[in-house]
């Protein structure tokens, strides 16, 4: 398979709420290697399937160093205190924002054999699960943005050459 274009802010596809995998076919083989072809160039933590135009319940991942998958996953647990942490996204190109994010996160999926699987990290990875899992829940980060930090997200995305 191959990397695929990440869809831009704009895109129906990325405030689509996905559909859960069902069977796991060829198109989700797929699928899955076109997501870890995609998350694994250089300074990419996290692509949901929406960022690639597919509507299913899929990410992959790539925190140090560590690259995988995971097919239809729910966040199942989130600890710690909630903190501001600098945040960007491959489909708000190059806007980084505080947003507010759990110190720990825990998700529950599966693989490509229906075998379930639990993902759970600290700092980036907790990071990452949680704005990956918004992702399939037709959420963006800016989403989480309030008052002036969220009118500033606006202004600048309606000012960027990609919009």
């Amino acid at each position: 398979m191959a990397e695929r274009v990440i869809r831009i802010f704009g895109d129906p596809v990325l405030k689509t709420p996905t559909e859960r995998i069902g069977e796991i076919d060829d198109g989700v083989r797929g699928l899955v290697q076109d997501l870890l072809d995609t998350v694994g160039i250089p300074g990419r933590a996290g692509v949901a399937a929406t960022q690639i135009g597919v509507g299913l319940r899929a990410f992959s991942y790539n925190v140090d160093g560590e690259i995988g998958y995971i097919l239809n996953p729910e966040l199942v647990a989130t600890s710690g205190e909630q903190r501001e942490i600098d945040e960007g996204c491959l489909s708000v190109p190059g806007l980084w924002y505080p947003t507010r994010r759990f110190e720990q996160a825990t998700v529950r999926g599966t693989d490509l054999e229906g075998s379930i699987i639990e993902l759970s990290g600290t700092g980036l990875m907790a990071q990452a699960l949680q704005h990956e899992c918004d992702h399939l829940d037709g959420m963006l980060y800016i989403d989480r943005l309030e008052g002036d930090t969220r009118k500033d997200a606006m202004r600048s995305i309606r000012e960027s050459d990609w919009f």
